[in-house]
């Protein structure tokens, strides 16, 4: 089942999509999908006249995962793969949905873009041991882990360079866990047009069930909170009035423009 969040004029709903590519509906439900049963209202879009917005805007947090394909431990200057996952924190601030612009902050001259399978929570849950985790999982969306990367580099954690507003747009719609299979899913980043990442979720050196496991052993997760994966080899930078389009087998594509924030900085 794809769910969508999307607004057709009035105020966010969420909402089942069906149809083929170039002729889907979104059928509207009640209330939200993750806490009751969805249940159709009546109402019934053509998906081309509503307005996509981020398919869940996490409860408490998205964590990240750092260094999670091997080819992108190499491009960032090679060391050993974290034998654990490397986790950091993304506020909910920095969701945006698709079609929304990725906002350049005055603060780097180097952000860039990791194209990203991202896993969405359905229950409140703690110490999930890897034979239970798909009881805790609703379902997959597409991320792209927007990141400053000077400021990955200067800063002495990662919150500023990965948590700008903007820094997290997901989307287009969320696909439940009961119709997706993620073992090997391919994943791939398009700049204009032109791929810049390939991989496949196969390679992932830290699976969806362990990861899952792990974070869920570090913090405890709500219903709502995001896990990304991990980026694939590619990352690069991004600038004003380019298209980033990140596209995941079995999901769709989430694209998004690029806009300078317009500020030279603090008055």
């Amino acid at each position: 089942m794809r769910i969508a969040r999307y607004t057709a004029g009035e105020d966010p709903a969420f909402g089942i999509v069906e149809g083929e590519p170039g002729s889907e509906v979104v059928r509207q439900i009640a209330g939200d999908p993750i806490y009751a049963e969805p249940t159709p209202t009546g109402v019934v879009h053509d998906l081309v006249d509503v307005r996509l917005l981020a398919p869940v805007i996490p409860r408490s947090k998205i964590v990240g995962i750092g260094k999670n394909y091997a080819d992108h431990v190499a491009e960032m200057g090679g060391g050993d793969a974290p034998t654990e996952p490397a986790m950091f924190l993304k506020p909910n601030t920095s969701v945006v949905g698709p079609d929304d612009p990725v906002v350049l902050p005055w603060q780097s001259t180097d952000v860039h873009y990791e194209g990203e399978l991202a896993v969405v929570i359905g229950r409140l849950c703690k110490d999930v041991p890897h034979e239970r985790v798909p009881e805790v999982v609703f379902g997959y969306t597409i991320a792209n882990d927007v990141t400053a990367r000077d400021l990955q580099r200067s800063d002495l954690q990662w919150a500023r360079a990965k948590g700008f507003d903007t820094f997290c747009p997901l989307g287009p719609w969320l696909v439940t866990a009961d119709e997706l299979a993620v073992d090997d899913l391919a994943i791939s980043t398009r700049l204009d047009g032109r791929t810049v990442q390939e991989g496949r979720t196969s390679q992932l050196i830290h699976d969806v069930v362990t990861l899952v496991s792990a974070v869920s052993e570090a913090f405890t997760l709500l219903p709502g909170d995001v896990i990304l994966t991990g980026t694939p080899a590619g990352v690069g930078p991004m600038t004003d009035g380019q298209v980033v389009e990140v596209e995941v087998e079995g999901i769709g594509v989430l694209r998004n423009p690029v806009r300078d924030s317009g500020s030279g900085g603090p008055a």
